[in-house]
């Protein structure tokens, strides 16, 4: 489906099958878009603040510079999906599937990843602060660092390579309570 541009704010497409299509720039803020099917799909610039996503299949979906401010995530299926780029201040994105993820230049303020794998995610100039990262899983993340970790909210029960894990438990072991 070509819906590049398309207004389809506070839609109701719950278990939509929208696999590989355009929605380029498209409105779906507030959109429920709830265990759909968005595989491959090309969001590049959409705006989904606060967009219910929750269960959502969206591996190798294209979200670069999409707008996810406070959208609901929690459970969705984001292996490979490339969010270069993207807003997603405040968002829900618990017990989420990042494997592989491309977060280059995201903004990750205050986001939840609570329980979220994000093995092998590309972090590399990713804005982490306030995020809270209790239970994710970080093993393998590329271009993580130490500063963008100390900014975070929390790292209990976080799973780090050593590399990252000994210089933050040694100098911000708040972090880890």
């Amino acid at each position: 489906a070509n819906l590049k541009g398309a207004d389809l704010q506070g839609a109701d497409l719950q278990e939509a099958n929208l696999e590989g299509a355009n929605l380029e720039g498209a409105k779906l803020g507030g959109v429920k878009l709830e265990r759909a099917y968005l595989i491959e799909a090309n969001l590049q610039g959409a705006n989904l603040e606060g967009a219910k996503l929750k269960g959502a299949k969206l591996e190798r979906a294209k979200l670069e510079r999409a707008y996810l401010i406070e959208a609901n995530l929690e459970g969705a299926y984001l292996i490979e999906a490339n969010f270069q780029g993207a807003n997603l201040e405040g968002a829900n994105l618990k017990w989420t599937y990042l494997i592989g993820a491309n977060f280059n230049e995201a903004k990750l303020d205050r986001a939840d990843f609570k329980g979220a794998s994000l093995k092998r995610a590309n972090l590399k100039k990713a804005n982490l602060e306030g995020a809270n990262l209790e239970g994710a899983n970080l093993e393998e993340a590329h271009y993580l660092t130490v500063d963008q970790l100390s900014k975070v909210k929390t790292l209990y029960n976080a799973k780090l390579d050593e590399e990252l894990y000994i210089p933050l438990k040694k100098k911000y072991p708040a972090l880890f309570e």
